[in-house]
């Protein structure tokens, strides 16, 4: 465990915190190293049905790398390479998450801070969020991993945009124009909205979320590139499932089900 990176559970939401709000929530390389350690905690874990990311403290949400790390972890390309390796783990964890994972937005949001965001499903900002991705004005190269799910969302001409210009200061918004969040939410709302939108999300039957998650990736992908046996296994799963049951029971006695997972 580290007081950097934060794991807390609350009935069935559970909670990864970027808790260094004196660098903004900028992300290190120990940091990374965590994330697969708690992505796989929650994922096991089958009272927790869906999973937020968040900053601590009320300045920013994670405003990128951790730049003081630079000189020591990051000083040449083999070095790059090695950081490379181990946030791509940490992002990846985040990614294959089979269970909705959300990131609740606010203040800065910019450079590793945006790629962190893109590995969610919903993205909830709060009015005064700030987005950006400045590579341009550090002389880095952004890996296309990042820049594809960047464009995946706000399309070619506004990834160009963002990282032509390197500008820090796009608002909630002009994010929200893009794609690149779902909803825009007031500061003093935004703790309370994206938990109870949670907590309903929650309500919902686990393996239809599972099974919607893994079929939006998989039509993501160049369609040789698809998983439809997989597809096929995850709709069977639903339909075979105690859950099914339950929700047809539910829907006809015109009550709320209790899902299980199962």
């Amino acid at each position: 465990m580290s007081d950097k990176l934060l794991l807390e559970k609350d009935g069935p939401i559970g909670w990864i915190v970027f808790n260094q709000p004196e660098k903004r929530n900028a992300v290190s390389q120990e940091m990374w190293e965590l994330m697969p350690e708690y992505v796989n905690d929650l994922a096991k874990d089958e009272a927790i049905r869906v999973v937020i990311l968040r900053g601590g403290g009320d300045q920013s949400f994670v405003s990128g790398a951790d730049i003081s790390q630079f000189k020591d972890k990051r000083k040449n390309m083999a070095d790059e390479e090695e950081y490379r390796r181990i946030s791509a783990r940490g992002q990846d964890s985040l990614t294959t998450l089979q269970k909705p994972l959300m990131a609740m937005i606010h203040g800065y949001c910019v450079g590793g801070g945006v790629g962190v965001a893109l590995t969610c499903d919903i993205r909830i900002a709060s009015d005064d969020a700030r987005f950006g991705i400045p590579a341009a004005r550090l002389g880095l190269g952004y890996h296309y991993r990042g820049m594809d799910k960047l464009m995946a969302l706000v399309g070619p001409a506004y990834t160009k945009e963002i990282f032509f210009s390197a500008r820090t200061d796009f608002s909630a918004q002009d994010a929200l124009r893009m794609g690149l969040i779902n909803q825009v939410i007031p500061k003093a709302e935004l703790e309370k909205f994206t938990r109870d939108y949670a907590l309903k999300i929650a309500q919902n039957a686990p393996l239809t979320l599972r099974s919607a998650k893994e079929t939006v990736n998989q039509l993501l992908r160049p369609a040789g590139e698809r998983d439809l046996g997989l597809l096929d296994t995850l709709i069977a799963d639903c339909f075979n499932s105690q859950d099914y049951q339950e929700g047809v029971k539910a829907f006809g006695e015109k009550r709320r089900p209790k899902f299980q997972g199962r």
